[in-house]
């Protein structure tokens, strides 16, 4: 039966397809009533939290259909176009925090890599370069709030593993490793920049473009401050900031600047819901998927092996790092987070390690997992939308993934990076 499920998945049957029997056979085999995984269902209905996810996914996608990432890009390069490597800060900084809003790496190339590539090339960035920093930064960011994988990272430990991790927790706790991948990032950009013909200095009518650039911004601008600020400062919870910048989003784009129709807006709610449900189904047979494994001591099981063969807690994190490579590069991040972190949990408290700080280790694994050769989710999608071949991209990417690669060794063994802003 088992090796019949895994030639389904290998077959392309829907991951929570393939959930769902496991768990149900696994309880047929228990002996229990099968209702647990509708229970289950219930319970998703009974979370408040679970709120923040669509309506933060409305917010994102509305952003993405309107002319808001060309605006960001504009005004990121009238403020820092001008340094050495400038145009490439602008990518980064641009993309992290458009990623941030969608917490789709494929939404921020389609949506920026059109605009950026070319600007990029024209500054005389080599080809490889510029591939290989738009393809990275698709999917930087998520550490940044409101990305979804924070909440339901965090929905996830408070469900399955028990642990006292809030929305707001993550969301705290993702920002310095955020800065920092942005930051070693930006010194690579610079160090790359410094070989291109210097830009000419900012003169006044620079200064009236920056002007200009606020002011054609000025309504994305509460944005950031909305979510990021009212957070961090305590003012609001993140279901709360949810509302608010789903309004705010929702107005801006459909009354304000009318970058989205009425008639186009059903469409737009639409495909944004069906990512909200393909999360929510998932999540549903994910959590009886959990129960079952729980109820059989699988990992109990697991950490008694790993502590068997595993003493130290630095080895443990080292394989661990590899492990969610490898499961980034295969699974996207929703799959992963609701069918990895409930087994991940114990094993990980074992070893004594913060449940708070294993989520931000878990999600910048699966940020360097998207571009991950040889099947790396954004390899392809970078690919179709640049018209290059999947190897290019791969050599483009060798030393962006090192950079980031080592920034995950550092926020993994330095949990104080993660925990600063939490405690």
């Amino acid at each position: 039966m088992a090796l019949g499920l895994l030639l389904l998945a290998l077959l392309g049957a829907p991951l929570f397809a393939v959930i769902a029997a496991v768990a149900l056979l696994g309880f047929h085999g228990q002996e229990l009533d099968l209702s647990i995984v509708m229970i289950e269902f219930y319970r998703l209905a009974d979370m408040p939290v679970l709120v923040a996810i669509p309506l933060f996914t409305v917010a994102g996608f509305l952003l993405a259909e309107s002319q808001a990432p060309r605006r960001l890009v504009r005004l990121s390069d009238a403020l820092l176009g001008w340094m050495p490597g400038g145009l490439a800060i602008v990518a980064i900084l641009t993309c992290a925090l458009f990623t941030a809003f969608t917490g789709a790496s494929g939404v921020t190339i389609v949506a920026i890599g059109a605009i950026l590539l070319p600007a990029m090339l024209q500054a005389g960035y080599p080809r490889l370069f510029a591939l290989g920093l738009l393809t990275t930064c698709g999917s930087l960011g998520l550490l940044l709030a409101p990305a979804l994988p924070l909440i339901l990272y965090a929905v996830v430990a408070q469900h399955a593993g028990g642990a006292a991790v809030g929305v707001d927790d993550m969301f705290r706790a993702g920002l310095l490793p955020a800065l920092l991948m942005i930051l070693m990032l930006g010194a690579y950009a610079v160090w790359q920049g410094r070989r291109l013909p210097p830009r000419p200095p900012r003169e006044a009518k620079g200064w009236q473009e920056v002007r200009a650039a606020l002011l054609d911004v000025a309504w994305e601008l509460p944005l950031p401050v909305i979510v990021l600020g009212g957070i961090y400062a305590g003012w609001f919870a993140a279901s709360e900031a949810a509302a608010v910048t789903a309004a705010y989003t929702l107005i801006l784009t459909v009354v304000i600047r009318r970058e989205v129709n009425l008639r186009a807006l059903p469409g737009v709610l639409r495909e944004s819901m069906v990512l909200v449900g393909a999360i929510l189904l998932i999540f549903g047979v994910s959590l009886a998927f959990t129960n079952y494994l729980v109820d059989a001591e699988v990992p109990a099981r697991v950490f008694a092996f790993i502590r068997e063969h595993v003493d130290s807690k630095l080895a443990f994190l080292m394989l661990l790092n590899l492990f969610l490579l490898l499961m980034g590069m295969c699974l996207d991040i929703f799959s992963a987070t609701v069918i990895l972190v409930p087994l991940l949990l114990p094993i990980a408290e074992g070893y004594g390690i913060d449940a708070t700080h294993l989520g931000v280790i878990f999600l910048a694994n699966m940020e360097l997992g998207y571009f991950t050769p040889p099947i790396g989710m954004t390899l392809f999608i970078a690919a179709y939308r640049f018209n290059v071949p999947i190897w290019t991209l791969v050599r483009a990417c060798v030393p962006f993934f090192l950079i980031l690669f080592a920034a995950v060794l550092i926020i993994t063994y330095v949990p104080s990076l993660s925990l600063a802003l939490v405690r």
